[in-house]
């Protein structure tokens, strides 16, 4: 039960290419080559090593000693004479390009599967962004609108002014009558200052 959950797992992973998940052999009943796609990611590495400055230079150097030791070196000792024109280093260059081939180009299919994959997750999150973006945008008119029937703080001050207004209105028409009819007091009389006494 545990292995059919993690063969189904395993079917089912969204980092392998779509295409490359089910293969030739698992189609006849084969199941050596469904066990995580391994000749897929030794493609790909294999590929990979070919494409570093190391593999070239490693090769370049390869070549000069096989000619070097095959051109200087005492005729028992040679493996491939130049009086052959170096065969088995022709047939060697030639089988590792025959099979560099189609394994670049499988490891550039993997990459094409995968690009295309990533390719449509972009574009899935790009529309999802969008449509945020236009709800987003609607909520912000929408807001504005509504803030249109809301009463702002200048409305606010403009209105308790006219009922301040409105109120000192009555008031001081009231306090000015008032004013008109108490009258106005008189001077206070001088004080009279008492008669001298005379002079006996």
């Amino acid at each position: 039960m545990a292995r059919a959950a993690s063969g189904s797992r395993r079917e089912t992973r969204l980092d392998s290419p779509k295409g490359l998940r089910t293969n030739f052999a698992s189609r006849f009943g084969g199941s050596s080559f469904n066990s995580g796609d391994r000749f897929g990611r030794f493609s790909e590495a294999f590929a990979r090593a070919m494409g570093t400055t190391w593999f070239l230079f490693a090769l370049t150097v390869i070549v000069i000693v096989w000619l070097i030791w095959n051109s200087v070196a005492p005729r028992p000792v040679q493996f491939d004479s130049h009086l052959t024109n170096f065969t088995l280093l022709t047939l060697i260059l030639s089988l590792q390009a025959s099979y560099a081939a189609p394994l670049i180009l499988l490891a550039q299919n993997r990459q094409d599967d995968r690009d295309r994959v990533q390719i449509e997750q972009d574009r899935q999150r790009a529309e999802r962004n969008l449509a945020d973006t236009e709800y987003l945008a609607r909520e912000v008119v929408s807001l504005r609108l509504a803030m249109k029937d809301v009463a702002t703080k200048d409305f606010i001050r403009a209105e308790l002014r006219a009922l301040l207004e409105e109120l000192d209105g009555p008031a001081k028409a009231v306090k000015e009558p008032a004013q008109k009819a108490v009258p106005r007091s008189a001077k206070p009389a001088a004080p009279v200052k008492p008669p001298a006494k005379s002079a006996k």
